[in-house]
């Protein structure tokens, strides 16, 4: 049985009205399509300036786990946990395609993501930074830094490969600040669904790529 949230079928179905929307293709199904009852947050797609900007702020963070991981979900639509709980071993790098693991809904476990090609560059390059990772080990591990006192260079004082990294919040909120971004973690999922709709791929394997609950499908197919 399907257990996404009201508001995960409100955001995905809002990502998809203002898609419609700017093709005018809303108005043929708008009137059949209700909002589930719950809280009335609306998700956003970034434009292209503001996910080449936040990118950039990422890529200067203290964290160097931001970065990567936002790429990730930019390029993937994965959820924050489904990439913050993700190992190695769930990585082929041969194939570009990652096995998502316990995921919030059923569609969305064990699904099959592909990596486009700047998803696949980020984790290619991350993983150069670790030779000895095992399969068990977590792609974001636990992670602490510190400064290097001749030239003030942020380092790495440790990191355990078998504990996932706690939280990007704090590197995540100071990154949108330095670059002017006012938006959420979801959204990039958000901005990953809109730019495979754009881009002209069909709903289903969006669906499939995405983990969408049955829900959300049976609402999109009215």
């Amino acid at each position: 049985r399907a257990k996404a949230s009201p508001k995960t079928v409100n955001l995905e179905v809002a990502t998809i009205r203002a898609v419609l929307r700017r093709h005018k293709l809303w108005a043929a199904i708008g009137d059949d399509v209700r909002m589930l009852p719950g809280r009335n947050d609306t998700g956003r797609a970034l434009t292209l300036a503001e996910e080449d900007a936040l990118f950039a702020s990422c890529a200067k963070s203290r964290s160097r786990v931001l970065y990567p991981f936002v790429v990730l979900a930019v390029n993937t639509g994965m959820r924050y946990s489904d990439i913050r709980l993700l190992q190695w071993e769930q990585v082929d790098l041969v194939s570009r395609v990652v096995t998502v693991g316990a995921s919030k809904t059923e569609a969305g476990t064990g699904r099959k993501v592909p990596l486009n090609e700047r998803a696949f560059k980020a984790i290619v390059v991350w993983a150069q930074l670790f030779s000895d990772r095992n399969p068990g080990h977590y792609v974001f591990p636990s992670e602490q830094y510190g400064i290097a006192t001749n030239a003030r260079t942020i380092c790495v004082s440790s990191t355990n490969p078998t504990t996932p990294t706690t939280s990007v919040q704090e590197a995540w909120q100071l990154a949108k600040k330095r670059c002017g971004v006012r938006c959420r973690l979801h959204d990039l999922r958000h901005t990953a669904c809109t730019r495979m709709l754009e881009a002209g791929v069909p709903l289903t394997v969006i669906a499939s790529i995405l983990g969408w609950s049955g829900s959300t499908m049976v609402l999109m197919a009215k």
